[in-house]
């Protein structure tokens, strides 16, 4: 019996990409020994990229559509994706054609090898310079903050084993991070060297906003690091005002001279600023636990395309 793949690609302004990423799946995976199935999945394009993905769909029924109801980013639309997946190896990849879909091979076969997940490694990446320096504070990020091994290059180009898909697919609180939930579901994940292109249309849909997003939901979702950070920052804060206190009280008594006024504001201004942070930091984490009490949806799906209809409306 044929093992099947499952191809998943979050689609978000690539009505001149997509066509060319499914066909490029479809040559080299046809006569692979493989059954496989493509999972496109629209993350609310503002562009005509939905309508690419029905004649995709009505052109090939391995060719599989769904359609979010509004932008909920591509982590969410890569959990929409893998929700309806049937592969028992399943692959992530970009809908630019920057992550060449005659490398997957590469990570299929360290997963076939009994590698539990397996990450693309590009040699030189050939994003954006605001793109690129988002990955490499990333890569920081991650390995500071969710315990990433540090010779682990993490990139959103991924296979992985059906268990490990079954892991992250247990998390249904809003704001996944993709990353973080590879890493907690399994140690056993090796890099693969690929090629990574040049764009050739368009731009990517990543902003810096959206980067810092992004960073936010790795650090705040899956570490409680942040806020040990902000319990050491407090302790150290007022070692120091203490520190300046008793130096303040022995000057004022050797030289009884007023203390200063602008040195005062400045200590209350950087106190104070301190404060604020780590209060919003707090914020961030009970305003997350809020979303999730409240069932805050991690995707709405709109439509689907070659698949059962089962409600008009999921989460």
């Amino acid at each position: 019996m044929e093992k099947k793949l499952s191809f998943i690609i979050p689609c978000y302004r690539s009505e001149n990409t997509i066509a060319e990423v499914v066909t490029g799946l479809v040559r080299e995976y046809t006569e692979s020994g493989y059954d496989f199935e493509i999972i496109l999945v629209n993350d609310s394009s503002p562009d005509n990229t939905y309508g690419v993905i029905r004649q995709l769909c009505a052109d090939d029924q391995r060719v599989r559509g769904i359609n979010l109801s509004r932008n909920f980013g591509q982590h969410s639309a890569l959990m929409a994706g893998m929700r309806y997946a049937q592969g028992e190896i399943l692959v992530l990849l970009d809908d630019d054609g920057q992550t060449p879909p005659d490398q997957a091979k590469k990570l299929i076969d360290q997963v076939e090898a009994g590698h539990d997940a397996a990450i693309a490694r590009y040699g030189h990446k050939k994003h954006s310079a605001v793109r690129n320096m988002g990955s490499k504070i990333n890569e920081s990020m991650a390995r500071w903050l969710i315990g990433k091994p540090k010779g682990l290059y993490l990139s959103s180009y991924v296979a992985m084993k059906r268990f490990v898909a079954d892991e992250i697919l247990t998390y249904t609180l809003p704001y996944p991070y993709m990353s973080g939930m590879i890493l907690r579901a399994t140690s056993d994940i090796v890099n693969v060297d690929v090629e990574h292109k040049e764009r050739t249309v368009g731009e990517s849909g990543y902003t810096f906003s959206k980067l810092i997003s992004l960073w936010f939901n790795g650090f705040t979702n899956f570490s409680i690091k942040p806020l040990r950070i902000a319990i050491v920052l407090g302790i150290i804060i007022a070692i120091l005002g203490f520190g300046v206190g008793i130096y303040s009280i022995v000057m004022k008594l050797l030289n009884d001279t007023p203390l200063g006024w602008a040195s005062t504001m400045s200590a209350i201004a950087f106190i104070g600023g301190i404060i604020l942070v780590v209060l919003g930091l707090i914020g961030e984490y009970v305003g997350r636990m809020f979303m999730g009490l409240n069932h805050h949806p991690q995707f709405v799906i709109k439509e689907k395309l070659n698949m059962e209809d089962t409600t008009d409306c999921e989460k």
